[in-house]
């Protein structure tokens, strides 16, 4: 029997104490062990709770175990996850996590650590929830030169989006239903600002791209800014508006970013909504796959935390722990975001006369920036106009350029909005 204790208990570790309760039978047959919760580690008090005889506020009760193989730390944030899991591994016990504050900015000491001691440290569950695709890239797909691996990593910026894309909603009517429904927590910042979708694709890219990529990597921006207008308007162009977390592979370093993005509709991303997830990755053999499902919740995260802790039992039996460990053997630049190419969508404020876009047209090309759509709108304010554009792939230092230009202009009243357009 193995024996484990859980670091937290709630959202994410009750629900692992669930799968692995209503799975015991199978998942006994399926890891070649039982699996056992000897502790759980949790400052609150559960009275009547099915586990409470197990619950202990001591962390060294746990340390100083030698019965206990394998801590489940399910705590989130930085700290004290950090050093709980580092002296789990220091006492010899193997961890899985589901905590990608954690990854991604201590993973590979983490990792390094584990290796040493001959331990496992996984980690599956800590991007897209239930969602499989650390051990894919790192296993099924290693074969492949990873191009690219992007997608909708945040399910409550995805619900946001797609109240706002569907009924029509501003972003804070459609944040304040996410609150209510449970998928926004009270302090939505992490979410809406686009951090927990950073912290992911800097897991993802250094899987993917053998080459380490920390947090402050990444270029970030969030979806408060986004209004029903915008999504009207994509929407008028053949696209819909996504938090995208992108992370490329190109010749001269990777790129790698969170922001809103129109995407053609014919993409298959454009069709994830609510409060799912899915990864869309490039490679040089595989070419395109996606990996869609739950990205985040009680169960479909715990799901992974239970496969990681399978691979671990299957490991320890095996006497062969840490057989995949840092994959990070390149030392690839990461371009900043002034270095990357896309393609942008604007909407702008304008004098209702003549010769205003033949300006703004000659202020594009004086910075190589090329005009793909156009649309042109009335505007509330008499004498003013209101246009949208598309334009086509342009080095984005050049396009902030031409729009820091085109502001000063006197027949520019206002930019509404600017945001990238994924795609060719």
């Amino acid at each position: 029997m193995t024996k484990i204790a859980l670091l937290g208990y709630g959202t994410i570790g009750s629900g692992v104490a669930e799968v692995l309760r209503i799975n015991k039978e199978s998942i006994a047959k399926k890891a070649g062990d039982q699996i056992e919760i000897k502790y759980i580690l949790d400052l609150r008090k559960f009275p009547g709770d099915p586990n409470e005889d197990k619950i202990v506020h001591d962390y060294d009760v746990i340390l100083n175990d030698p019965e206990i193989a394998v801590v489940v730390e399910a705590m989130g944030g930085v700290e004290p996850a950090y050093t709980f899991t580092k002296n789990a591994l220091l006492a010899g016990k193997s961890v899985a996590t589901s905590n990608k504050a954690l990854v991604a900015k201590h993973g590979a000491e983490l990792i390094a650590l584990a290796g040493e001691k001959n331990l496992n440290f996984l980690f599956e569950a800590s991007v897209g929830g239930g969602i499989p695709i650390i051990r894919p890239l790192k296993e099924c797909l290693a074969g492949n030169h990873m191009a690219e691996v992007m997608g909708i990593v945040n399910g409550t910026t995805n619900f946001i989006l797609t109240k706002m894309t569907q009924d029509g909603m501003e972003f804070k009517d459609a944040l304040a239903l996410a609150t209510e429904l449970g998928y926004a927590e009270a302090d939505p910042t992490a979410d809406i600002e686009g951090l927990d979708a950073g912290r992911k694709v800097a897991i993802l890219a250094s899987v993917a791209f053998n080459s380490r990529v920390v947090f402050d990597d990444v270029y970030i921006e969030g979806i408060t800014k986004i209004t029903a207008k915008d999504i009207k308007y994509a929407k008028e162009m053949g696209c819909d508006i996504k938090l995208l977390g992108v992370a490329k592979n190109t010749g001269d370093g990777v790129e790698a970013y969170v922001c809103p993005m129109l995407i053609p509709s014919s993409h298959p991303l454009a069709s994830v909504n609510d409060s799912y997830n899915a990864v869309f990755v490039n490679g040089d053999a595989v070419e395109n796959a996606m990996f869609y499902g739950r990205g985040a919740g009680e169960l479909p995260t715990a799901s992974a935390v239970v496969g990681d802790l399978f691979e671990i039992v299957r490991n320890i039996q095996a006497n062969c722990c840490a057989r995949i460990g840092c994959t990070c053997y390149k030392e690839l630049p990461v371009k900043k975001m002034a270095d990357t190419c896309n393609r942008y969508f604007m909407r702008l404020i304008v004098e209702d006369r003549c010769g205003v876009l033949a300006e703004m047209t000659a202020v594009f090309a004086k910075y190589g920036v090329s005009v793909a759509q156009i649309i042109q709108k009335a505007a509330r304010d008499e004498g003013s106009a209101e246009v949208v554009v598309i334009t086509a792939k342009v080095r984005e230092g050049d396009f902030r350029t031409a729009m820091e230009e085109l502001s000063g202009r006197s027949s520019v009243r206002k930019i509404s909005s600017m945001l990238r357009v994924y795609g060719e």
